[in-house]
């Protein structure tokens, strides 16, 4: 909990950092372990809620960095690069629309990168400097 109140954007880098790993490690790990055994149709259910278990790590990270960043334009592009993972994500769960396999891995990249930059240049000096903020 400390994590997330104390140094959301370090838990926001890391939790997209590890969702873009898994979604990279999906196809390797179980194309190979799965078709051999059950056809390619099988993914364990476990391994899919590891999508929301991120998103939902995020949600947070995103929200307390948007209460903590010292830069007004930091928080609509924290907000809209969460809401494109989780249609990602959404999107992935029902079909409903094609959507190239390196496109998926752009929401949570940019996750990373704003709260690298976030973490780096947007931090409050003072104690009261996010006060104004919102």
């Amino acid at each position: 909990m400390r994590l997330i109140t104390k140094k959301p954007d370090t838990l926001g880098a890391i939790a997209s950092t590890l969702c873009m790993v898994h979604c990279i490690a999906t196809p390797l790990l179980f194309i190979a372990h799965t078709c051999a055994e059950h056809g390619c149709s099988t993914t364990p259910t476990w391994w899919k809620s590891l999508d929301y278990f991120f998103l939902f790590i995020s949600f947070f990270a995103v929200y307390r960095s948007t209460k903590t960043t010292s830069k007004n334009f930091m928080k609509p592009l924290l907000w809209l690069s969460w809401s494109a993972l989780f249609l990602v994500i959404l999107n992935e769960m029902l079909g409903i629309y094609h959507v190239p396999e390196g496109l998926t891995y752009t929401p949570a990249l940019a996750l990373v990168a704003l709260h690298l930059y976030n973490l780096k240049y947007c931090q409050c000096k003072t104690e009261n400097c996010c006060i104004n903020h919102g």
